[in-house]
């Protein structure tokens, strides 16, 4: 086959004055056309711009209503105040410009509570910030003081802005956040879970193979089950690793230290729990966060939607996967898991199901270890289950069995002082 190039056979004839003219005129045009265009296009787009807000609800009780706990409390709370300054903000003249709000810190003093809030603008004129933090905390004041869903002390608001790296690390430093959409199926279907979507994802590895999951629940600290170390708890011979792939990982960390439980012996499938602490710590990012850990008061209804995320096999006696999958269950009530027909006496103390009678959605080997978590109404995730153990993969009437993280909430505590 030819090749075919075009061209255009040399003119020598002179053009005339007024057409040289015009076409300088012509090519002047131009140059500005393209440099206004170029201008629009590579000024740079809107800054990301964080500011610290703190205000003070007083006169709130926060022990024994409806035989809830401080904890409980604070959830609401939070969601209340998030919801606040929501509607705050879509409700003013900063309305094209605000994104979204976080409360990360809630503190008790007396009867009031301190909310520290990040609130996260995208500005189109930079060098400005000083005027913006005055227009903020004008509208926090003011439309603060006629909310009613909260009682606010307007004379505590304050607003501080803060620089882009340290308020972008402080959002990526709450729990249980998470950067991707939510659209989950099941993982034995082979549902790959995308980028960010569960940050708090670990692969537990001996001698560079996985073996299971865990949670990272603090950026030197991670959750797994006791029995993931029955063969080897030497630190030396496992190592972590980040990302929605094993190969290649996002992060790699070296294990210093393995804790599990004193009262497991295998085995015996209760007390399926241990800690593992890094040698380093972890930078938190979009695709590295820890997930929230519950209150040793906190319970969860059953039938409540919750999610399991994992590397393990898809199918009974299959190999664990280079990628993460996640899957959507449902809590299944002690009642229902006590039967004779599911797991009879085989339920003990520290342990609750998650699944489908119907089976087909489930963990399966590789997955060990690593969580089933929940989302409450502020898009917050939290650990509430440690995937321990189940007969079979995906079976009808056995469905997964979990350690149930409230259950050892204080015990997580004495070992990580989280």
């Amino acid at each position: 086959m030819m090749y075919r190039t075009v061209g255009f056979a040399p003119q020598h004839r002179a053009l005339r004055p007024w057409i040289i003219a015009f076409l300088a005129v012509l090519s002047l045009i131009l140059v500005g056309v393209t440099i206004g265009l170029l201008a629009h296009f590579l000024v740079p787009g809107e800054k990301t711009e964080y500011y610290h807000g703190t205000f003070t609800i007083s006169a709130l009780l926060f022990n024994n209503i409806n035989g809830q706990k401080a904890t409980y409390q604070f959830k609401d709370l939070q969601e209340m105040s998030e919801n606040l300054v929501d509607e705050i903000f879509t409700d003013s003249a900063l309305n094209k410009h605000y994104i979204k709000n976080q409360v990360v810190r809630l503190t008790p003093k007396g009867e009031s509570v301190t909310a520290d809030i990040i609130m996260v603008f995208q500005s189109p004129s930079p060098g400005q910030r000083t005027v913006r933090e005055k227009e903020i905390h004008s509208i926090l004041n003011r439309k603060i003081r006629n909310a009613r869903a909260l009682p606010i002390n307007v004379s505590s608001v304050q607003v501080n802005a803060m620089s882009s790296s340290t308020g972008k690390l402080t959002f990526q430093a709450c729990c249980g956040k998470r950067a991707a959409p939510l659209a989950v199926n099941r993982i034995m279907s082979g549902e790959i879970a995308p980028p960010g979507a569960w940050p708090w994802q670990a692969s537990l590895q001996r001698n560079n193979i996985h073996q299971c999951g865990a949670s990272l629940i603090s950026n030197t600290w991670l959750v797994t089950a006791a029995h993931c170390f029955k063969n080897s708890a030497n630190a030396r011979q496992w190592t972590v690793s980040f990302g929605t792939t094993i190969n290649p990982p996002l992060m790699r960390r070296n294990v210093k230290r393995i804790i599990v439980h004193e009262r497991y012996r295998s085995p015996s499938r209760e007390y399926d729990i241990a800690v593992v602490q890094l040698s380093s710590k972890v930078p938190f990012s979009d695709d590295i966060r820890r997930v929230c850990l519950p209150a040793a008061s906190d319970s969860f209804q059953p039938n409540s939607t919750v999610y399991i995320t994992g590397f393990g096999a898809l199918y009974y006696g299959g190999e664990s996967q280079n990628n993460l999958r996640e899957a959507r269950v449902k809590i299944i009530s002690s009642d229902v898991c006590k039967q004779p027909s599911v797991y009879g006496n085989d339920i003990k103390f520290g342990m609750f199901c998650a699944g489908y009678l119907e089976g087909i959605y489930d963990a399966c080997r590789g997955d060990s270890g690593g969580p089933l978590v929940i989302r409450d109404n502020t898009d917050t995730w939290y650990l509430i289950g440690i995937v321990s153990w189940g007969d079979n993969c995906g079976q009808r009437n056995k469905p997964g069995v979990y350690t149930e993280v409230t259950y050892y909430r204080r015990w997580i505590a004495s070992k990580t002082g989280l």
